[in-house]
């Protein structure tokens, strides 16, 4: 089901730990939701300026698989609110990163969290919360 323009559903809830695992990872109608707004307010402006395709490593999370993967017990991904996204290179995403903080900085999308993860390894993405409100950082 497309979301998007450029996004589907499906892609946000796919898991290859959850598949191998045999781990259900099927969203609630509210994280359907949470996804929705991940994708429209975050995941499609980020590319419709970086103007190629992103992947999702990780978008929801059920418990079972939040554990699997070792996802701290409060991530937004348990809520369907965050997402790891990468273009496939260190150097490419440094690119992606930076694209999407000057959209924070520019005041065109705003995020809980814009992370590069691990020396640019992926990039992790969240919607706004209580917690989190345009933080951007950089973690080892």
């Amino acid at each position: 089901m497309n979301i998007t323009e450029n996004f589907t559903l499906e892609e946000l809830i796919q898991s290859k730990t959850a598949t191998k695992l045999g781990i259900k990872n099927n969203p609630s109608p509210e994280v359907e939701k949470a996804l929705c707004i991940l994708a429209l307010k975050v995941l499609q402006p980020i590319r419709n300026a970086l103007g190629q395709s992103i992947t999702v490593t990780s978008g929801y999370r059920s418990e079972a698989l939040n554990i699997a993967v070792g996802g701290a017990k409060t991530s937004q991904h348990l809520k369907g609110e965050a997402s790891d996204i990468t273009l496939g290179s260190k150097k490419d995403n440094k690119r992606l990163f930076e694209v999407a903080k000057k959209l924070v900085e520019d005041k065109k999308i705003t995020v809980g969290q814009l992370i590069d993860e691990k020396d640019y390894a992926w990039i992790h993405v969240s919607i706004p919360n209580t917690k989190h409100i345009n933080e951007i950082l950089h973690l080892k």
